[in-house]
């Protein structure tokens, strides 16, 4: 208790996880996992002084903490980047096909894209206590809200909570990843051994993982095939079906300047784009040949039907909820496959 000078007390601030991991000089995943049960994967030294540091400021895991390990909760939470985006519905499918087996009811939050957004909501969930919390969506490089989300969920899992991405590994917690520079280096080979050798490519801000990852393989692919990659012929937009509709405009109104392909980062943009494209009086597969990547299902419905990479997108959402609720910490990273799908989008030249 703290005296105001008049004789009244007000309670101190309760110590938190930041608190402990401060005053025992380690990380805060490192003093989540001394007090989770998680030692074994902590040197004996660190483990006596967290928990000495924990005993010192009187820490105590968030009330939430039983209940949540004991599994009376029957609900698990899951945050994606847009859920009006099929990739990312495709996720919340297997999630919820996981969580249904295992008899849980599934929320799902959307955070926009928005990095402030994600931490906001995870912070928010705490409180709701969830089984478990599935965080979907491409990692942002350089976001100033990333030590906050790693603290908000080792504090989450140090109550007893489990947390999976399906994203890049890049926060302290098992992650389920598509093989994106592999699948896009597969896809380079593949147009070029079709006979393609002038491409443009319509990407997202370097800072979004996802496009980087993507373009970074797409453009080795090339590379190992004897093509460069002009850099005139990329376009940066937003990664979203209208980014990819407003960078094919450009592409066009600025002339093609013999360009053969066109490839989208991802299927919602290459669908855009071939809506600008017919706009700008060209048509797809014909005039010029474009490719996505995801292999969303409207990529068979569009005409012609959209080369893409393949990716299990439901399976990915299975696997990251199976591996919340199987009380193992299993592999630090899943990988899911990607696999290159020709279609009519990009005839053989």
């Amino acid at each position: 208790m703290t005296d105001d000078g008049q004789g009244r007390g007000t309670p101190a601030a309760a110590p938190t996880l930041h608190d402990v991991a401060r005053e025992a000089g380690v990380s805060i995943a490192t003093a989540s996992r001394a007090l989770n049960g998680s030692a074994r994967n902590v040197r004996a030294e660190n483990v006596s002084r967290v928990r000495a540091a924990a005993a010192k400021l009187n820490y105590e895991p968030h009330l939430s903490a039983q209940a949540i390990a004991r599994g009376s909760t029957r609900t698990a939470a899951l945050v994606v980047s847009d859920i009006a985006d099929p990739y990312f519905s495709s996720i919340a499918a297997g999630v919820t096909l996981a969580a249904d087996a295992a008899g849980l009811i599934v929320t799902v939050a959307v955070a926009d894209r928005s990095p402030a957004r994600e931490l906001e909501i995870v912070r928010t969930l705490r409180g709701q206590r969830p089984r478990a919390v599935i965080v979907a969506g491409t990692r942002i490089a350089g976001a100033a809200t990333r030590e906050a989300l790693i603290e908000e969920l080792e504090a989450y899992r140090t109550a007893g909570g489990r947390v999976v991405l399906v994203s890049q590994h890049d926060l302290p917690f098992p992650t389920v990843t598509v093989d994106n520079a592999g699948g896009a280096h597969r896809l380079a080979r593949a147009l070029t051994g079709a006979g393609y050798r002038r491409f443009a490519v319509l990407r997202a801000p370097d800072r979004v993982r996802t496009s980087h990852d993507r373009c970074a393989g797409f453009a080795a692919g090339l590379a190992e095939a004897g093509v460069a990659l002009d850099q005139g012929d990329v376009f940066e937009t937003e990664f979203t079906r209208a980014g990819g509709y407003d960078a094919a405009r450009r592409l066009a109104r600025r002339g093609l300047r013999g360009v053969e392909l066109v490839f989208a980062v991802n299927d919602v943009m290459a669908i855009g784009a071939m809506t600008a494209l017919r706009d700008e009086g060209l048509v797809p597969g014909r005039d010029i040949a474009i490719a996505g990547f995801d292999d969303i299902a409207p990529a068979l419905d569009v005409a012609p039907a959209l080369t893409s990479v393949s990716v299990p997108l439901e399976e990915a959402g299975l696997t990251a909820m199976r591996l919340a609720l199987s009380g193992d910490p299993g592999p630090a990273v899943t990988i899911v496959p990607a696999t290159v799908v020709l279609r009519d989008s990009t005839p053989p030249r």
